[in-house]
């Protein structure tokens, strides 16, 4: 019998060259432009210098913002964890799931391995983004996602299918790429609850997994045929039910990375939209204004169910911020803007008075719409009895000038200016370069950088040494 996954290695190798229009292309490099810049603007994070000082020095792999290098492998898990670092990640919101900051880890490293144009690797992130979003619009549901992460189940499989296609793997080679990299499918999702870092390094796991399955199955590595299907497989194993029907790619012609959009503000996606209609109750309430006395913040079910998303405190650290509706929204109504320097202070005053008058719902209307559009609404009483209300369709992502202009501020800070206007060049014309191993060369740091290695004197010699950019030689 013919599996699911052998259906779709099949698929996978018959592609016809028109599902990669330039428009999808471009979307490509787009998302490729916002993950460099977030990793860029996350790199002096704790969990990014974490990250790099568990890997060891070796050839061949370079990281985003370090001079150092690690096997490639290594690299991918480091880019993979600096690209989530601020939560602004690019964002699948039918699937649930952060894509790009494990499709591009792996393809980049891959890239660095193997000789690949850019436009393969473009077309390759294509197929990742078209797999993981299909793949998990079928899997993930409300009941899956309070329970697991569903960027670690999914991302492996969509990442690893991508890199496999990029490499010209065959279907046999494919399907068992697939298999392989469904066993890896991880990632729990207690972390919002104490605002453990657990969840920046699940992209991490994910492309070291999918890098493995890449490699086991161009080895001639047998995964399990029927592994998605199969009565202890993927679907049975993490939802419970049999697998809806064969994984359909590009419906009509559509690619799915273009429901991916680009998060305005560094928090949960389901904050998102909540936060932008508080900006706009605040542009309408007016400085001069008495001050808000209660909130009803409406958002889908699936917003309001999601771990962390419904947290009214305490907040002892940012990810449990950046986590919470209600403190996006209560700091939007305290400030006047939500951005990355907001979350360093968790003990605002006015931002943890407005939460405790805050009351997040699950609105029957928006979540008919979800996931379609993600909308929101907001009622405010004012201090002198006014009612105001506001509410978004669905959320506003952020635009290319703005992805744009915050990659070329981040990788300006890390690298210079000369330095950040060549990376941004070389993306708008990736699909034009025969070799596209380059690029993660113009991100790595000039300067050659290593943290001693960290041991007793009894450990003695031999130890391996850890990196980090925080010493340079």
């Amino acid at each position: 019998m013919t599996t699911r996954s052998m259906e779709l290695a099949v698929a996978l190798t018959n592609l016809a060259p028109p599902v990669f229009s330039p428009a999808a292309i471009g979307k490509a490099k787009l998302c490729l432009l916002d993950f460099l810049g977030c990793a860029f603007e996350a790199s002096e994070l704790e969990p990014s210098q974490q990250a790099v000082s568990a890997v060891s020095a070796a050839p061949g792999g370079h990281m985003i913002g370090e001079s150092a290098t690690a096997t490639p492998a290594d690299a991918a898990f480091v880019n993979a964890v600096k690209g989530h670092g601020l939560v602004r990640e690019d964002m699948h919101a039918a699937s649930v799931c952060h894509h790009g900051v494990v499709v591009w880890p792996l393809l980049l490293a891959l890239a660095e391995t193997d000789t690949v144009s850019g436009m393969d690797l473009l077309r390759s992130a294509v197929v990742a983004y078209e797999v993981g979003g299909r793949l998990g619009r079928m899997l993930i549901d409300p009941t899956l996602s309070s329970l697991f992460r569903p960027t670690g189940l999914v991302a492996p499989i969509g990442s690893a299918c991508g890199g496999a296609w990029m490499l010209k793997l065959g279907p046999q080679q494919i399907e068992a790429a697939i298999a392989l990299a469904a066993n890896t499918a991880s990632g729990l999702n207690q972390w919002p609850q104490s605002g453990g870092s657990d969840m920046f390094f699940h992209p991490g796991f994910a492309v070291r997994n999918a890098w493995m399955a890449v490699r086991l199955a161009e080895s001639g590595a047998f995964g399990s045929p029927d592994i998605l299907e199969g009565r202890s497989g993927y679907f049975a194993a993490l939802a419970r039910r049999p697998m809806p029907g064969r994984i359909e790619l590009f419906p009509n012609g559509e690619a799915d990375i273009f429901n991916v959009y680009h998060k305005a503000a560094p928090a949960c996606n389901f904050a998102q939209t909540a936060c932008q209609t508080a900006l706009k109750l605040v542009e309408m309430i007016g400085s001069d204004a008495a001050p808000v006395e209660r909130i009803r913040i409406s958002v889908p079910a699936a917003a309001a169910a999601y771990p962390g998303c419904d947290r009214t405190g305490p907040f002892d650290r940012a990810l449990q911020a950046k986590m919470s509706i209600p403190f996006g929204v209560g700091a939007v109504f305290a400030h006047g803007r939500l951005s990355e320097d907001i979350y360093s202070n968790l003990a605002d005053p006015e931002t943890l008075r407005l939460i405790s008058v805050s009351e997040l719902i699950a609105s029957p209307d928006l979540t008919a719409l979800f996931p379609g559009q993600q909308g929101a609404a907001i009622n405010v009483v004012l201090g002198d009895g006014r009612q105001l209300s506001m509410g978004l369709p669905d959320v506003v992502p952020a635009t290319e000038a703005q992805v744009r202009e915050r990659f070329r501020l981040a990788a300006a800070s890390t690298l210079g200016v000369a330095d950040a206007e060549a990376i941004e060049e070389f993306v708008d014309r990736l699909d034009t370069k025969k070799d596209a191993s380059r690029l993660l060369s113009l991100c790595a740091a000039k300067r050659v950088a290593r943290r001693q290695a960290t041991r007793t004197p009894a450990q003695g010699a031999g130890k391996r040494t850890r990196l980090s950019s925080r010493q340079s030689l």
